[in-house]
């Protein structure tokens, strides 16, 4: 990225060294790219991040044969810079010391204490840089009985509580726990992450202190039930599953129309008038059982079947067309291809396309954040294992042809990509 770049960025003054692999971390380090952000992602010789053989899929070159790139790797690391280290060897260890001095953030996701015996903990490190913030994102965190294990999103999607509101209602086909289609507990912990990091700069902006965040994938699962963990603090009874439905809310939930399925959100008693009668049944907007959402909470297994045949007779886009109208939230189901084709997603420009070593070109996902004065950048596509070494081991250490061989030569760094 030129510097004139770096400049019209939120970040373009901050240097992130990337110790993560698999999703939690990169996503962080990757939304800290995409905000113009200097990262650099370190990897083991040889292997690299996890993700990386996660396939199939994989990138396909321009002759349609398969890369060595996952598309899961993908997801998750455009905009950085990728360098190899073994960190299990004092030379490499040593290099991770340099770069950290060199850098403002240090993000990593080793079981707790695993770090400490290389002397690349916070505490070590922030002897070299007493400004530094350092992310720690483990399962458990580093405190509490649990925090020694290793933390997995399936796992921890079961043990946060929020398996226990998904899935379709135990009383129903098909009914039981269901984990969500991505991993959430992941994702979101790299989402708060970002947060973290970003106030931590700030907080170091203002006072020139550098601090370590202790994220935890159990910590951020519980919180992000929101609505659902106050309705049991306030209760004392546990929610349970509603499939599509909704537990405060009547009608807020999927419905099979004649061809397929839709998707109806009554937020209000307005909302819910103006669908019935969209669909011919003013006698349940009248009725003095569904007049209020209290009322269509309480009585929800009456309403939602009669409900259930009324949207049966009519299509899909005959339902959109007609809600859309009226004003009623509504929507359909949509399938990937479906989403990419969408003209919304198309028009917020949601795909994109960037130059790769290997393939000629990547289709990814943009990041959601707009920004008037200081937009998202992407400089780099997911990198190559190792590809970045010479150049960020020249550039930021001074490190000479020679000693950059002789590091090659012993594996403390890994090979050249082709």
């Amino acid at each position: 990225m030129q510097t004139t770049e770096k400049n019209k960025t939120a970040l373009g003054h901050i240097r992130v060294l990337d110790l993560t692999r698999v999703l939690a971390g990169p996503w962080c380090a990757q939304n800290l790219a995409d905000l113009g952000a200097e990262v650099i992602k370190v990897e083991k010789p040889g292997s690299g991040d996890d993700t990386r053989t996660w396939g199939p899929p994989y990138l396909r070159d321009a002759d349609g044969n398969n890369t060595t790139e996952a598309a899961y790797y993908l997801a998750a690391n455009r905009g950085k810079q990728a360098i190899t280290v073994d960190i299990a060897t004092t030379e490499g260890q040593q290099i991770i010391r340099e770069l950290a001095q060199q850098s403002d953030v240090v993000l990593e996701n080793y079981k707790v204490g695993q770090l400490k015996k290389y002397g690349l903990d916070y505490d070590s490190l922030k002897l070299l840089k007493p400004d530094l913030v350092y992310c720690s994102i483990t399962g458990f965190g580093q405190t509490g009985p649990y925090s020694h294990r290793a933390g997995y999103d399936f796992i921890v999607q079961g043990m946060g509580g929020f398996m226990s509101l998904t899935g379709e209602r135990d009383d129903l086909p098909g009914g039981g726990p269901q984990k969500a289609g991505v991993a959430i507990a992941d994702l979101m912990t790299g989402m708060y992450s970002t947060i973290a990091v970003m106030a931590a700069l700030t907080h170091r902006d203002r006072t020139g202190e550098g601090q370590y965040i202790d994220m935890a994938l159990l910590d951020v699962q519980v919180a992000m039930l929101a609505n659902m963990n106050t309705n049991y603090l306030a209760s004392g009874n546990a929610p349970k599953r509603w499939g599509n439905a909704h537990p405060n809310i009547v009608p807020y939930q999927t419905f099979a129309t004649s061809d397929g399925h839709i998707i109806v959100a009554a937020g209000n008693d307005g909302q819910y008038r103006k669908f019935v009668q969209a669909g011919g049944r003013q006698d349940l907007a009248n009725d003095d059982r569904f007049i209020s959402n209290p009322l269509r909470v309480q009585h929800r297994d009456i309403l939602v079947p009669l409900l259930a045949d009324m949207v049966q007779r009519k299509t899909k886009q005959e339902w959109i067309d007609l809600l859309e109208a009226a004003g009623v939230p509504c929507g359909p189901i949509n399938s990937l291809d479906e989403v990419f084709d969408n003209p919304q997603v198309i028009a917020r420009q949601m795909q994109m396309d960037l130059p790769h070593p290997s393939a000629g070109n990547v289709k990814l996902v943009g990041s959601p954040m707009r920004m008037s004065v200081t937009p998202t950048v992407y400089p780099l596509a997911p990198p190559l294992l190792g590809q970045h070494t010479d150049q960020v081991l020249q550039d930021l250490l001074q490190y000479d042809d020679e000693k950059i061989a002789g590091l090659r030569q012993s594996g403390i760094i890994g090979i050249k990509p082709l």
